[in-house]
């Protein structure tokens, strides 16, 4: 349905930016050209890859990655955005971590010499067993669509317990897609925190973990929680 321009102008007030006037940042600038060119497709589609240009502006000044050691899997990394826990990995270098965002996110994270000391400080918690939940926000926003609904059950897997590829499938209205969702939790960006080590084969076997050290990993983490005596 094509806007007037009074509805514009209102959508303009309602953003905050007078008609005319100078955009305050990147992002709303691109909110601008994309009603600016309501509804012609020709300028729909430049604005939104300005919109696309201008987001990843403000992601790659966000993004931020940092690391714990003397844990039992060794050095942990993690890295956040503004809105949240993005990554978390172990079993590799920091150049290797600092690779993985760079293809996952598009952009080069900084180190965040401290920042992030909330994050590393639940993580050596729960690692030493002195915590049993993580209070973090997640920022999931840079995931398809369906591998946000797979991570998002796995989160709902309670401690101590172990669910199956087939039941989350089953949970997220896809029931044929269990292998779809292994792959999905075969690449979980933020492994421990979602906790896709709680997720098992139909046989129980433990096959496939997206952390370092594979299956074992996969094991002593369930042990950690107690799973195994359930």
């Amino acid at each position: 349905m094509k806007k007037t321009n009074d509805e514009l102008m209102e959508v303009s007030r309602w953003l905050g930016d007078a008609p005319g006037a100078p955009s305050r940042d990147g992002v709303l600038s691109a909110l601008d050209a994309l009603y600016r060119g309501f509804p012609a497709p020709e300028h729909t589609r430049a604005a939104q890859a300005k919109l696309r240009r201008a987001l990843s502006g403000e992601r790659a000044r966000g993004v931020r990655y940092d690391s714990i050691t003397g844990t039992p899997l060794g050095r942990v990394f993690f890295a956040a955005t503004t809105a949240g826990l993005v990554s978390v990995a172990f079993g590799q270098s920091e150049r290797a971590f600092r690779d993985h965002l760079r293809a996952a996110l598009g952009v080069e994270a900084a180190r965040a010499s401290g920042q992030l000391r909330r994050i590393g400080q639940q993580l050596r918690e729960y690692l030493a067993g002195r915590r049993t939940r993580f209070d973090l926000p997640l920022d999931l926003r840079a995931l398809p669509d369906f591998q946000r609904r797979v991570l998002l059950a796995a989160l709902e897997v309670p401690r101590g317990q172990v669910t199956t590829y087939g039941e989350i499938a089953h949970r997220i209205g896809r029931p044929s897609a269990a292998r779809a969702v292994g792959q999905a939790l075969g690449h979980n960006p933020m492994p421990i925190v979602i906790p896709c080590h709680r997720v098992v084969a139909s046989d129980g076997s433990l096959r496939g973990y997206s952390g370092g050290g594979g299956p074992r990993t996969k094991a002593w983490l369930l042990a950690l929680e107690g799973a195994s005596d359930k």
